[in-house]
């Protein structure tokens, strides 16, 4: 089935629960299925997995990721897992769509049938007797693919591999920049980054573009995340697809310099003993 979106969208539905059947959500899911793939992500917060389980026994002995294979699934376990983490498991996965099915306290656009108290960011609220007919969800799925898509590296390499344009393809080469925590002396806590719009998604766009029409350069794609950055933490993935490694690296390096000096994206750093605009300091 061909996607009608590039990388994943994600949504947080919140319904009541009657006799373990949520109409909304099972909905949903359907007819986000008929567009692309589908992953869901459910709130299990009051459920524990009892000590006797194995997967238990086996995180206790220092098991990280436990994965259960039954005849036609596989079932995977992971201690310490937060909403994010999953988030970007199905996004590496190459999913279209992300269905979150509670967490009422994430930041997630939401569709909410009834009228819970205390929910952020809501994209539609329904009262809780709504009938769940063709029309709402098409108004629903409009909403959805208006919101901005979930990146990860890996999911920009399953793009670029879907693209016709692979089978010309010798190589695939990524840049991931990450907050540097120490540089000499000084020890970088975080740091933020805005961007200035739609100018700087213009300017990402054309040296894509402009990337693209060199010899043996099939597909650019770079994606610079905005906000408080940890240290460690990645900052912007560049992936590009090219017919050799010798016009793969030069490519490359010019992405990464072309971002700093032409797109229009400040910098503040959090070190130990201050916190600056990295464009003011330069031109100070």
């Amino acid at each position: 089935m061909k996607s009608i979106i590039t990388l994943m969208k994600v949504i947080s539905v919140i319904e009541p629960k009657k006799f373990g059947m949520k109409p909304l959500t099972s909905s949903l899911i359907r007819k986000l299925s008929s567009f692309g793939s589908v992953g869901t992500i459910k709130s299990l917060e009051f459920c524990q997995y009892s000590k006797e389980t194995e997967a238990t026994r086996d995180f206790e002995t220092g098991a990280e990721i436990v994965i259960g294979l039954t005849a036609s699934q596989m079932i995977s376990f992971s201690e310490g897992q937060k909403l994010e983490q999953a988030l970007d498991s199905l996004c590496n996965s190459g999913l279209d769509f992300a269905v979150i099915e509670g967490f009422k306290g994430s930041e997630l656009p939401k569709i909410i049938l009834g009228n819970p108290e205390g929910i952020s960011n809501i994209l539609m609220e329904l009262p809780e007797n709504s009938e769940i007919n063709e029309a709402l969800l098409t108004s629903i799925l409009e909403k959805i693919l208006a919101q901005p898509e979930r990146y990860t590296l890996e999911a920009l390499i399953k793009k670029i591999r879907k693209d016709p344009k692979i089978r010309k393809a010798g190589s695939i080469g990524t840049f991931t920049g990450i907050v540097r925590e120490l540089d000499e002396n000084t020890k970088t806590s975080k740091l933020e980054f805005e961007k200035y719009e739609p100018e700087a998604s213009k300017v990402l766009n054309n040296i894509c573009e402009e990337l693209k029409q060199k010899k043996g350069i099939f597909e650019v794609l770079i994606y610079h995340k905005t906000g408080v950055i940890k240290a460690g933490e990645d900052i912007v993935y560049i992936v590009i697809a090219s017919a050799h490694r010798t016009e793969l690296f030069p490519a490359l390096s010019e992405a990464i310099e072309r971002i700093k000096a032409e797109a229009a994206i400040w910098k503040k750093e959090f070190t130990e003993n201050e916190e600056f605009w990295v464009h003011d300091r330069k031109h100070s």
